[in-house]
């Protein structure tokens, strides 16, 4: 039999009592009918962008009811098997009872993250950018590099993605790329990988092979709803439209569809060039203005509150967030939670799970 210190089922079935009343499952439920009932409706397609985010939110609200429904379960069986362990002497009822008791505690971990995801727009979908930083070549290569290593960390999570502006470098890499991130709680997960991202390595466009530090920047912000309180007046808009210069068939070199929109009033330009039409283009780069002009109202409430409660300055653009060591060691390191891997291919091919998580943990305590 399994004595109480190698399992403790009270303690697991506390913090699932508590995943479950943070979550709310009646009104998660809740969600699940109206969307099924919207995704239904016979005319929902004829706005592919609308239709994709009901998709996207149905899959996600079901994901995280689903998540904890076996939660439970395992609890019920958890307790069941402890049960006959009192009664039964056969040593595989043990074993099953602690692979059963270790599933349930990584369970746990990976369903209380959505618990830390309660801001205003922290279930939305995510509008996020790489920025080349200082530094030429070098700068725009490993812009390239994070690009690769974050959209292999959408693939790992079932989120789908859209590149909506590409510039790429003048020999290699590429000097920014913006993506929308379509996934339920996308920019609650990645909102903190915001700032400044440092490379140390020995430079592969050098013959000598001297070793090179090298910063990009990452952007995060919601794709905010239609019916979020951003004002934006037409007077403050400059428009212009040009032809698109990425890949994109025919159709893309001879027509102006590419877009290009700034807000006079914060100097902010959106660039959104993938769309084979003008409208959509246009369409998409309203929305991420939006996103940034919430973004600065967002900030400036954040420094008020920070100025009464004293709180610490939290990451954004100027800040370096992470260093990525090459040489002469090996070593990944977010330098706000001192969590660390010493496998950079690893974490350069997208398993970011152990920053985002300590991410999580670090900025809701």
């Amino acid at each position: 039999m399994i004595s109480d210190s190698q399992i403790d089922l009270t303690s697991l079935k506390n913090r699932a009592k508590d995943i479950v009343d943070k979550l709310n499952l009646p009104a998660l439920r809740l969600d699940l009918e109206k969307l099924t009932v919207e995704s239904g409706q016979p005319g929902l397609w004829t706005d592919e962008a609308y239709a994709k985010d009901v998709m996207s939110r149905m899959a996600g609200v079901r994901d995280s009811i689903e998540s904890t429904e076996r939660l439970m379960a395992d609890l019920q069986s958890l307790e069941e098997l402890l049960e006959m362990s009192k009664i039964s002497e056969d040593e595989s009822l043990n074993r099953d009872i602690k692979i059963l008791y270790e599933t349930l505690q990584r369970s746990v971990e990976k369903t209380e993250l959505l618990t830390f995801l309660s801001g205003t727009y922290d279930s939305s979908e995510a509008v996020f950018s790489v920025k080349a930083g200082q530094g030429g070549t070098e700068a725009m290569d490993w812009a390239s590099m994070l690009s690769r290593m974050y959209t292999r960390f959408f693939e790992k999570r079932g989120w789908s993605y859209e590149t909506v502006e590409y510039s790429p470098g003048e020999e290699v890499g590429i000097k920014s790329v913006t993506y929308i991130v379509h996934g339920r709680f996308s920019y609650g997960y990645l909102k903190n990988e915001k700032g400044t991202h440092r490379l140390v390595r020995q430079s592969p466009f050098n013959a000598d092979k001297l070793r090179q530090t090298s910063f990009a920047g990452v952007d995060v912000t919601p794709l905010l709803p239609e019916e979020a309180e951003v004002e934006i007046r037409d007077e403050d808009i400059e428009f212009e439209a040009s032809r698109s210069s990425g890949a994109g068939g025919q159709n893309v070199n001879k027509v102006s569809t590419a877009v290009r929109i700034k807000h006079l009033p914060s100097g902010i330009v959106v660039e959104c060039q993938t769309q084979r039409y003008q409208d959509a283009n246009r369409k998409i780069a309203m929305q991420i203005l939006k996103s940034k002009l919430w973004e600065i109202q967002e900030a400036k409430r954040q420094e008020e509150l920070n100025k009464i409660k004293g709180s610490a300055t939290i990451a954004s653009w100027g800040h370096q967030i992470r260093s990525y060591v090459l040489h002469p060691y090996k070593l990944v390191k977010d330098l706000r939670t001192e969590y660390e891997e010493t496998n950079p291919d690893s974490v350069l091919d997208g398993n970011l799970d152990g920053f985002i998580e300590s991410e999580l943990k670090y900025f809701a305590s």
